[in-house]
């Protein structure tokens, strides 16, 4: 089953962001990351499927349009957009009493039996709770509604290591099943790679790459060759190459492991390499255009 699904999808602010005419599929059951630079559009889009703005193409979530069925796709799905959006003058017992009076989903002994392993007072007022705390609140919360699509759009942002990591460690043993989809945007991407499934880059509007973790393994190898194999190793085609401490280090996509492995040592890379070359060369791609 298909959990997103999108096809031409844009939404253009003035000054000319947001989305220009992407394609989404996203199966249920997956982890997503969507991840992006400051202003590549991850926001619109995620506005877009939660059914908060028009938009031009064509989209589909959980089977229905966002924006003309919104009210009956939100009983499905559930967002955290940031942690300070917890109303501050409210009591802890108060938001409980909130999300269970508007959502029908809503678990309250579950919520509060999570809220039982942290150091939250059900009296205490959010204003008074540390960053932290309101994250652990907030995905108390979330974990507690039986939602089919969870989306998180830059849910960890101002918290220090420990909390992030928590957050995410909790949010996987807690909550995720093979039932249910993720979708998480974020620029942090060394802190989410690990817990993905599949990855969306967006950059300028378009998607730069969409690809399950799994098939980025196979296709992209990172070499650093021998000194008398570094020029057989360009005719190969590396899709970049840079130097450090006067080695060069080249990243290939689609070439046999086998094939670079004899030209000197290997090695899987890290999305926020694949982030880093793809990005520059997207950027690059565009000045070019408008040159």
């Amino acid at each position: 089953m298909i959990c997103i699904e999108a096809q031409g999808l844009r939404k253009v602010h003035r000054g000319g962001k947001g989305v220009l005419g992407i394609d989404l599929s996203i199966p249920s059951g997956r982890i997503v990351g969507l991840i992006g630079p400051n202003g590549a559009g991850k926001t619109t889009a995620l506005n877009a499927i939660l059914g908060l703005v028009p938009y031009e193409g064509s989209l589909r979530v959980l089977g229905r349009d966002p924006w003309r069925e919104r009210e009956a796709m939100m009983q499905d799905v559930c967002f955290i957009a940031d942690v300070a959006l917890l109303p501050r003058w409210m009591k802890v017992w108060q938001v409980l009493d909130y999300v269970e009076g508007v959502h029908p989903r809503f678990n309250r002994s579950r919520a509060e039996h999570f809220l039982s392993r942290t150091d939250i007072q059900k009296r205490s007022r959010v204003r008074d709770l540390s960053k932290g705390m309101v994250a652990q609140l907030h995905l108390a919360l979330v974990m507690a509604i039986d939602a089919k699509l969870l989306v998180l759009d830059e849910p960890t942002l101002g918290l220090d290591l420990l909390y992030r990591r928590e957050f995410y460690i909790t949010l996987l043993n807690d909550y995720f099943d093979h039932d249910r989809t993720i979708l998480v945007t974020t620029h942090q991407v060394e802190e989410i790679e690990d817990i993905l499934t599949d990855v969306i880059l967006i950059g300028d509007g378009r998607i730069t790459l969409q690809d399950s973790m799994e098939n980025l393994a196979q296709r992209f190898v990172e070499l650093k060759p021998r000194a008398e194999t570094s020029d057989a190793a360009r005719h190969l085609g590396p899709i970049s190459e840079r130097l450090i401490m006067g080695q060069p280090i080249m990243l290939f996509d689609g070439v046999p492991h086998s094939e670079l492995a004899a030209l000197g040592e290997t090695r899987q890379p890290r999305l926020a390499d694949l982030f880093l070359v793809l990005m520059g060369q997207n950027r690059g791609n565009r000045k070019g255009a408008g040159a």
